[in-house]
């Protein structure tokens, strides 16, 4: 969208690109404990979502919905967990996190909860996959 966006250093070092949407880059957190996906928006110096435009904000909010019906749908998770908190990393980006009962947080929030487990490369491939291959089938 906009030739200035440039990904925050943080968020390109723990995730990886699954998807590119009309506003977001969707990207997968490299956490095996939680399915998470990460959306950035591809906008220079974006920081809050009240800052945003009506128009950019609202498709926003449509594609957090659209990659949080997506992740449900691949991962079959009882309960989606969405925060933008920009604590740690300014650049504005949204936390999509599929939780279920048994796993190392619940219910508490999966910040901090356990150490960070690495994907299997091919594991995190074949979950990028089946992520990205759902994203194209409501696009356009």
């Amino acid at each position: 969208m906009t030739a200035r966006f440039k990904l925050n250093s943080s968020l390109a070092a723990d995730t990886a690109f699954v998807a590119a949407l009309d506003l977001c880059e969707v990207r997968l957190m490299n956490d095996a404990n939680y399915p998470w996906l990460v959306l950035v928006p591809r906008l220079a110096d974006a920081i809050e979502i009240a800052d945003l435009e009506a128009d950019v904000r609202h498709l926003l909010i449509d594609e957090v919905a659209r990659a949080g019906d997506v992740l449900r749908d691949v991962t079959d998770a009882e309960k989606l967990n969405v925060a933008a908190l920009g604590n740690h990393v300014a650049q504005l980006h949204v936390h999509v996190i599929a939780r279920f009962r048994e796993d190392a947080a619940w219910p508490e929030p999966v910040w901090g909860a356990v150490p960070r487990l690495a994907y299997r490369s091919e594991d995190r491939m074949e979950l990028i996959d089946r992520l990205a291959d759902k994203l194209a089938e409501g696009s356009g």
